[in-house]
């Protein structure tokens, strides 16, 4: 059976679970749209964390920039890891305690103000459609290959489907799909991850075949390590040595606290742990949620580092005619281009920006066949040496057909990315939609809506979320880890510190809460709009702010956050008793292994 076909039986096959699901677990309440009724067991809980947490920029693009940027894309494994941890131990069981639906829910509530609630709401729109955009994004790329539609077509596919199960199911329906989806993304993820461990180390688990030894055409050992293989051909090619960093300290560490306390701030996450009983069964999902995203964020460097391997010792020097299948069907889809600038036929692999722009988002890609048959992307070719441009989103996809792996491999990890984009884009267009039903309607415009009504305007308000988010997905403004990076900065400015303080300073009061987000979230999304569309030209470290890149400037935008809140709420009135009390109680332990929502 050819992978066409079994792709399509894959993906197929996924897609009428996932509808499946959503039909058996529709929701009847606005407590089932929200939440789940608030009755998920732990360990569902966990997997459905994991597969809302593990989106398309995990699934997709992390081991993309790794096999691309190698020891400088340890900061996104680094970030994105430690933030879960930050969020599960010193945050998630709290804010559980609370027992508010959304994150606006428990800022409007802590901080006594229908206009801090607001301003919530705003932050939440404005990360979770630069979240989302990363999502359709990858789901444009994995149909573009797959099922050889154009990566836009992709993207409209994707909105479809999730507006069925996430629309109808809401939370209830999503929590469910997601259990199914993390067993199909880290399936997919794990096979091809062992499969070319076994062939290129003779090591099962991919996380020590990272650190063996390569074996030859023969099975015999090298002697030679995977890592010190993989530098010498880069720096043979003119790239950096695959183990060194070329990114500053400052920046590297600016980037990697935008990600963790961003992982912190992410309202689709924190609003897993409101859908499990009680706020022990919180603490027990979020320890089965990091070992479900364990298996794969451990797992990352390796897939990483094969695929970089065999990617260059596959086309590298290779003539046109006599490359792999592969390379064509991705050629297909405009992620891949090849210009033969010095006219010998072969295919070169060397260090600097192939083409000018970025030929997978231009939307003028030019079929036009050069002299020894290659097929333009772009008609912009610069007078750099480097002749191949490769989408780093594609890596993983490709992965196992660069590695000649079997077609019924190829088929689950197109299953596999398509579930890891789609489940993390419900997620975000249920809290969109939430935010704007019930934090934004119900809590502040019009507090006596009936629950049927809010449950219509819920939906209604995904519908519209999810044609933003498929505009986004067609016209994204960068690769999907780097928007998703975006995300978690926007996440990091605003809401980190208000939930942070809220938690554990009862001084913080409505005045500084507003202010201090505000200012974070104003001053990080200037920046990035600033430095990725207004004046892309000048986005370099001796431009950038105290050295620190677009990906990183959440940290400083959360400093000020920090800054301005506690200033403002030392010079204005301290919250009402009775919200100080409620900031003490939420960390009494007394009685918290039986609390539940209220």
């Amino acid at each position: 059976m050819d992978v066409q076909l079994l792709t399509y039986l894959f993906v197929g096959g996924s897609f009428a679970l996932y509808i499946g699901i959503a039909i058996w677990s529709r929701a009847s309440s606005t407590k089932d749209f929200y939440v789940a009724g608030g009755g998920v067991s732990p360990i569902a809980n966990g997997a459905a964390t994991a597969a809302d947490w593990m989106s398309a920029a995990s699934f997709i693009s992390m081991a993309g920039i790794i096999a691309f940027a190698g020891y400088d894309a340890s900061v996104y494994l680094m970030g994105w890891t430690g933030g879960y941890v930050l969020l599960a131990m010193l945050l998630a069981p709290y804010l559980r305690k609370f027992g508010k639906f959304t994150v606006p829910d428990f800022i409007g509530d802590r901080y006594y103000s229908n206009v801090a609630r607001t301003v919530a709401v705003i932050c939440v729109i404005f990360i979770s459609f630069t979240y989302v955009a990363g999502q359709m994004r990858g789901v444009g790329i994995v149909f573009a290959r797959f099922l050889e539609v154009d990566v836009n077509m992709g993207v409209v596919i994707g909105m479809a489907i999730v507006f069925f199960y996430a629309v109808l199911g809401g939370m209830k329906g999503i929590t469910y799909t997601q259990v199914a989806q993390y067993c199909v993304l880290i399936f997919a993820f794990l096979v091809p991850a062992v499969f070319l461990s076994i062939l290129m180390t003779g090591h099962v688990l991919p996380q020590t075949g990272f650190g063996a030894t390569v074996l030859d055409a023969a099975g015999n050992d090298t002697g030679v390590y995977l890592l010190e293989r993989l530098d010498g051909i880069v720096q043979d090619l003119g790239f950096g040595a695959y183990t060194e960093g070329q990114k500053s300290t400052i920046d590297v560490f600016f980037i990697a606290a935008a990600l963790m306390c961003g992982t912190a701030g992410l309202p689709h996450v924190i609003v897993r742990f409101f859908t499990v009983p009680t706020v022990r069964d919180a603490r027990i999902s979020a320890g089965w949620a990091l070992l479900f995203i364990a298996l794969l964020y451990t797992t990352a460097p390796a897939v990483g580092a094969f695929a970089r391997t065999n990617l260059i010792e596959t086309v590298h020097q290779a003539e046109y005619e006599e490359l792999p299948g592969w390379f064509y069907n991705w050629e297909n889809s405009g992620l891949i281009g090849w210009v033969d600038k010095n006219d010998d036929g072969l295919v070169q692999m060397s260090a600097g920006a192939a083409f000018k722009g970025t030929p997978a988002f231009a939307g003028d890609r030019a079929d036009v066949s050069g002299p020894h048959g290659e097929r333009v992307v772009t008609n912009e070719v610069t007078d750099n040496d480097a002749e191949v441009y490769i989408d780093r989103d594609i890596i993983v996809l490709a992965n196992p057909e660069i590695g000649n792996l079997p077609a019924w491999v190829i088929a689950l990890v197109a299953a596999g990315g398509v579930a890891a984009a789609l489940s993390t884009a419900a997620g975000l267009l249920l809290v969109i939609s939430s935010a704007v039903s019930h934090d934004l309607l119900k809590k502040t415009l019009k507090p006596d809506i009936s629950e049927k009504q809010e449950l219509l305007a819920a939906r209604l308000a995904a519908v519209v979320a999810i044609l933003i988010a498929g505009y986004f997905g067609i016209n994204p403004p960068g690769f999907v880890a780097q928007v998703v990076a975006f995300a978690f900065g926007l996440a990091a400015a605003s809401f980190f510190p208000v939930i942070l303080m809220g938690i554990f300073y009862k001084r913080m009061n409505k005045e500084g809460a507003i202010a201090g987000m505000a200012v974070g979230l104003a001053f990080t999304f200037s920046y990035i709009v600033y430095f990725k569309f207004v004046s892309p030209e000048l986005n370099s470290a001796e431009n950038w702010l105290f050295g620190v890149s677009p990906e990183g400037i959440g940290t400083v935008g959360m400093v000020l956050n920090f800054i301005v809140a506690f200033a403002v709420s030392r010079v204005t009135a301290p919250p009402p008793e009775h919200i100080q009390h409620i900031v003490e109680d939420i960390r009494v332990p007394r009685g918290a292994g039986g609390a539940s929502a209220h």
